[in-house]
């Protein structure tokens, strides 16, 4: 599978030329994010350049970016096994053009071996580390740890959070609530990324037939996973991506108000940037 993009490489050239103050992050669309330091760290999670695979699942955003165009990258980062999360069409080609590191689990690792990244792009074995809950990682002015998530439909998920003097950002992958209070307890995080989709009727991937399926947090869920985290700041993804899944991010502003958290909703759309 070769990659085109629809919008060149533009968002990569603004993300090669940007020098944050802090910490800047840019949203892919999907659940995926560039994440940019003060220091020129530059670390790629999730990015998925996939159209997906008709009729079942049905891209519904631009491809951002050709991943043979990027440059600039320090690591890229796996939430878990799934292949808009792990996708060697998307990333593998960023690990041969940069000599990035590709961190994610055991699960994601089975993905790595069965496309055979090492065979099919110039991709070493010594880029490919396998990380767990309870791992961090030092990248320049950047600290990552890896800690616990709940995704029901993964088989070894996790989640991230990026700590950096500017401040904390958190991505949770695709989970939902219910492992995400010891991390709440730990960071005073800043932004939080969290999944979040509507309930659809998606074609079941052996049988075809339509299927009520849920992939990701509710307006409620969503709200249940920040508080636990004690968001300041909540942005929701993958509403934007699959077909018959995307949800509309604005309702939440009336599901958080009665409570602690988030203290703020950020909604952005496909290549938009934030800054810690």
């Amino acid at each position: 599978m070769t990659v085109e993009s629809d919008w060149g490489d533009w968002l990569l050239r603004a993300v090669e030329d940007a020098d944050p103050d802090g910490l800047a992050v840019w949203y892919l669309g999907c659940n995926g994010f560039i994440v940019k330091t003060s220091g020129g760290v530059t670390v790629f999670i999730d990015p998925y350049l996939g159209i997906g695979d008709p009729p079942r699942t049905v891209r519904m955003v631009p491809v951002p970016f050709e991943p043979s165009d990027v440059t600039e990258a320090d690591a890229v980062l796996g939430t878990h096994e799934h292949t808009d999360h792990v996708h060697g069409p998307s990333q593998a080609p960023i690990l041969a053009a940069t000599g990035a590191t590709y961190y994610t689990t055991d699960s994601g690792h089975e993905v790595i071996q069965e496309e055979d990244w090492t065979g099919n792009w110039s991709v070493t074995d010594d880029q490919l580390e396998e990380i767990a809950e309870g791992d961090t990682l030092e990248l320049g002015d950047l600290t990552v740890h890896v800690e616990p998530a709940n995704d029901p439909d993964a088989d070894h998920p996790v989640s991230f959070v990026f700590e950096h003097e500017s401040g904390t950002f958190f991505h949770g992958g695709d989970a939902r609530p219910g492992a995400f209070e010891p991390v709440g307890e730990a960071y005073d995080i800043d932004l939080g990324v969290l999944a979040f989709g509507a309930v659809g009727m998606i074609p079941d991937s052996e049988t075809g037939e339509p299927e009520r399926t849920q992939w990701y947090s509710d307006e409620n869920m969503i709200i249940e996973a920040a508080n636990e985290l004690q968001l300041d700041r909540l942005l929701p993804t993958h509403w934007d991506m699959w077909k018959g899944m995307t949800a509309e991010p604005t309702v939440l502003h009336n599901h958080a108000r009665s409570f602690d958290y988030p203290e703020s909703l950020e909604i952005v759309e496909i290549g938009d940037r934030v800054d810690l």
